[in-house]
């Protein structure tokens, strides 16, 4: 059975559980300061972003409403995380500021893309590690609580690059879409 047009599946239920964490990821981090459970809750939010993705795949429930929600619930939750840990890590304001901007001028131009193509891409590679990188150094900020500046500083600069590279990407596939209705 084809799901292309579901919204009701199991992955995007992961993606709306990963959303419904986020709360409770803040609340552990900045209400209660319990670090270490804070950052296993990031773990289990991680764990189902990848679960849901193989999921979705291995048993045909790959969707499009799945492949635009699973990257929003994955934002939100990396947006979140760096609003708590720039509170206490101030060159952290920089990802935090360009992830709002990149996915707010890449939500406009995969927005064009979808209106005229009807075409809903999925992660790139690029994306992808994006995240992973974004979810280690939000993961070793909450579980290390006493990072030194200079791994903080050196892991945040590195995710910042990948970030900026994955903003152009993203910027060059989808004015590609758009101008040529092909990739």
């Amino acid at each position: 059975m084809k799901r292309k047009h579901q919204i009701l599946t199991i992955p995007n239920l992961m993606s709306l559980f990963r959303l419904c964490l986020i709360p409770l990821i803040v609340w552990l981090y900045h209400k209660k300061e319990m670090y270490g459970l804070a950052a296993f809750t990031l773990v289990v939010s991680g764990i189902t972003d990848v679960a849901d993705g193989i999921v979705a795949r291995r048993f045909n429930m790959v969707s499009d409403f799945g492949k635009a929600f699973d990257p929003v619930a994955d934002k939100l939750t990396q947006f979140a995380m760096l609003v708590c840990l720039a509170v206490r890590f101030h060159w952290i304001l920089v990802p935090m500021c360009l992830i709002l901007v990149k996915e707010i001028l890449t939500g406009i131009l995969k927005m064009a893309v979808i209106r005229k193509t009807g075409i809903v891409e999925g992660a790139d590679w690029h994306g992808k590690v994006t995240t992973v990188l974004l979810y280690i150094t939000i993961f070793l900020h909450l579980a290390w609580y006493e990072i030194p500046d200079v791994w903080s500083i050196a892991l945040t600069a590195l995710c910042t690059a990948m970030m900026l590279i994955s903003f152009i990407l993203y910027g060059i596939r989808n004015l590609k879409l758009l101008k040529n209705r092909k990739y």
